[in-house]
């Protein structure tokens, strides 16, 4: 749920420990995939850019990244099908970045972390986002990435995004990772059928949901060989009950986060309320009038109404807490490996999330699924250690 533009240094520096030495190269690809319908409606070419090109992005306190760039890489937007969270079939779009090798590579499916501007979004590939800086240089080292800008962003960026919602961010992934396979296969790209998935903070809530999607609903269509997930709010029901009775940090750009699942899980499942039914006077009205831009700076639990606390409290509320189960993800059994990484310390999506994940997939006899507190990390601090670790994680698995 974090704002990845606050802490994109800390990507920049961590990614001289995330690159992994992979290829692709331009020739005939094996079609023993899973046949579906093709959902790759256009491509267009970003640009290609040499490596001394992508070493002129390094300069300053970054200068030391320029060692690890090695290829060349090409960028593509693509857009494609997909269905909205109302069975709507939508427009969506996403970045592709192919690295100019002559070795065949393995698919990474990177899903991006909360970003409130649409010049953010992969498919923009803009200075200012992720996929220009850190996703460039996983693409000069060898990865097929395939970046989805998710509903609400690039081709759909008139629609209002799906925060935080299990379907909308599943669903928009696994049809970027299916047209990213048809682009490939029209293009002649070699990769080695090895698909591995990561993200971070919403893009670790939105990884774990397109495992599950995919391990539950694509049989043998993915070859998925690994999910590293990075501070998820993945117990929705758990972490809802914290917010509402127990004191957060009282940070402006934290409560706008929740408020935005809020807002969204009101809207998608058609609840309405107005927004005195949720707050107290006077963050209500302000909240009706700005919406998740509304800034506040006391605990979110002191601006709920009483009678909002009481029906989560006592499970009358039947709509809200509907809402909220259905964008649970933490009680289930993975069958590929995955990590589950976490700073014990985080203020803003509370390790509780990635505990009772653990937790509840271990009791259903989940083997491969593994917890990594990080001792003392935050929210921010955490990255680096998430970033290393899921390096380590992948390329035993290579």
């Amino acid at each position: 749920m974090i704002r990845f533009k606050s802490f994109l240094s800390l990507w920049l520096v961590a990614t001289l420990l995330v690159l992994a030495p992979m290829g692709c190269k331009q020739n005939a690809v094996d079609d023993s995939v899973t046949p579906v319908t093709r959902v790759l409606t256009n491509s267009s070419l970003i640009g290609e850019y040499t490596p001394d090109q992508l070493r002129s992005r390094f300069t300053g306190s970054t200068q030391l990244l320029q060692v690890f760039v090695r290829y060349g890489i090409s960028v593509y937007r693509l857009e494609y099908t997909t269905t909205n969270t109302d069975g709507k079939s939508i427009t969506a779009s996403g970045a592709v970045i192919i690295p100019n090798t002559t070795t065949s590579a393995s698919l990474l499916s990177m899903q991006h972390g909360t970003i409130t501007q649409d010049a953010d979004a992969p498919s923009n590939f803009q200075s200012t986002s992720e996929v220009y800086t850190f996703g460039a240089l996983f693409g000069s080292q060898g990865y097929i990435i395939s970046a989805p800008d998710y509903i609400g962003y690039g081709a759909s960026k008139d629609m209002l995004h799906t925060y935080e919602q299990r379907n909308g961010l599943a669903t928009a992934s696994l049809d970027m990772l299916r047209a990213t396979r048809d682009f490939l296969s029209d293009k002649g790209v070699s990769w080695n059928k090895k698909l591995y998935i990561a993200g971070y903070s919403e893009g670790g809530y939105a990884t774990l949901a397109l495992q599950k999607k995919i391990e539950e609903e694509t049989g043998s269509e993915f070859n998925l060989v690994a999910s590293s997930c990075g501070a998820g709010a993945y117990d929705k029901p758990a972490f809802m009950n914290q917010l509402i009775n127990e004191t957060t940090s009282g940070d402006p750009a934290t409560n706008q986060l929740y408020l935005w699942v809020l807002l969204t899980y009101d809207r998608l499942y058609s609840l309405n309320h107005p927004m005195a039914y949720y707050f107290k006077e006077p963050y209500a009205t302000q909240i009706a009038a700005q919406g998740k831009d509304a800034s506040i700076n006391v605990s979110l639990n002191q601006t709920f109404t009483d009678s909002f606390k009481q029906g989560i409290n006592d499970g009358t509320d039947k709509g809200f807490l509907a809402a909220v189960q259905d964008n649970d993800i933490h009680d289930w059994k993975p069958l590929t490996p995955t990590r589950l990484y976490h700073g014990d310390a985080d203020k803003t999506v509370s390790f509780l999330n990635s505990q009772n994940a653990y937790d509840a997939m271990t009791k259903r006899g989940a083997a491969n699924v593994q917890l990594i507190p990080i001792k003392g990390g935050d929210h921010y601090t955490s990255v680096i250690p998430f970033i290393s670790g899921t390096y380590d994680f992948f390329s035993s698995l290579q």
